[in-house]
Parts: structure tokens; C-alpha cells; sequence
């Protein structure tokens, strides 16, 4: 698990990462933030040089898990976005599996909507947990898990990340590790 960055940061690293989903220059822009460093990289200023390990952690978790992912073309549809969002999740990237389900949750409707409200929560859930915010992360476990149960996308059963968000939920404040992200 990684902890994000302040406000600012955190969404200019994730629109990033979400524009890698679908542009070379954007996976370009974070393999060198990872190899060469938020400050070289022109990414902060001085005040924000503190943020740069924790930017660079990101990035080249980003960079490793996007990079086996296919580039889509325009926006993604809902299955690459859940491919997107399980690379992402598996690489300890919870924020961003929020950014980049968020758009498909606000235009579903009925089961779809809720399982992806579902996936958010625990993925939100287990970004609380590496912030250091343990009543946040058990909250959203829970929540997330209860949305999960017996919930399938396509041919995706996320009944076991619902087991593993309510497992996790229960034994903290202990440190829970994230499982992984289930595939179809």
C-alpha cells in the first residue's frame, strides 16, 4: 500500500495515470517521473519537494502496471476500465481505481452501478488504511463488502474481494493487505 500525496498532487499524478490508460506521451511522461524524479521532472516546486519519494513510489507503480495493459482508444469502455482498475489495485494504487471508475459508476444504473460503487469503496477502503485512517478504511470495507457480495461484472465474481473487504474490515486496526483484484 502506498500513501497518496496532498490534494493537488495526488489528482495531477492520477489524471496522468488516467491519461496513460489511452496516450503513449502521458505512459512516457510517468516512466520518466519514475526514473527521473518528481523534483527533475519539473513536477514540483520547493515547497513540494518533501512529496517527491512518495510521487515516485506512485508513478513507478503506475508505470509497471500499465505497461502490459493495451492503450485504449478514446474514452474506456467498462471492461477496460476494469481491467485498468485491477492492474491498478493489485499495484497498491487504490486512488486511482476510484478515478478511473468513477465516470463509468456515474452514468450506470441498477446492479452495475452498485457493484462499482462497490470495487470503489474497498479500493477507497484500503487507501484510507495506507493514509493512516483506520475508522475511514473500516467503514468503507464494510461498505464496499456488502455491496459485493454475490456481485458479478460480465464474467468477474467479486464475491471473494467482498469476503477480503469484510475480513479486513474486521481485524483492524491491524495492518489487512489487499487481495487481489478478481478477474474474469
Amino acid at each position: 500500500m502506498i500513501a497518496t500525496a496532498p490534494l493537488a498532487l495526488r489528482n495531477r499524478l492520477a489524471e496522468t495515470i488516467i491519461r496513460a490508460l489511452r496516450d503513449p506521451a502521458a505512459r512516457h511522461e510517468l516512466a520518466a517521473l519514475a526514473e527521473h524524479g518528481a523534483a527533475h521532472a519539473g513536477w514540483l516546486d520547493d515547497d513540494e519537494r518533501r512529496w517527491a519519494p512518495l510521487l515516485e513510489a506512485r508513478a513507478r507503480a503506475a508505470a509497471a502496471a500499465l505497461s502490459e495493459q493495451p492503450l485504449a482508444r478514446g474514452e474506456t469502455d467498462l471492461g477496460e476500465a476494469l481491467a485498468a482498475a485491477a492492474a491498478l489495485f493489485d499495484a497498491g494504487l487504490y486512488f486511482e481505481v476510484h478515478e478511473v471508475l468513477e465516470p463509468h459508476w456515474v452514468r450506470a444504473r441498477d446492479e452495475t452501478r452498485d457493484t462499482l460503487q462497490g470495487i470503489i469503496q474497498a479500493a477507497v477502503g484500503w487507501q484510507h488504511l495506507a493514509n493512516g485512517n483506520v475508522a475511514g478504511a473500516r467503514s468503507l470495507l464494510e461498505e464496499g463488502a456488502a455491496r459485493l457480495h454475490g456481485r458479478r461484472l460480465g464474467d468477474t465474481d467479486f464475491d471473494a474481494l467482498a469476503r477480503a473487504a469484510a475480513e479486513a474490515a474486521a481485524r483492524l486496526p491491524a495492518v489487512a493487505d489487499a487481495p487481489r483484484f478478481p478477474r474474469g
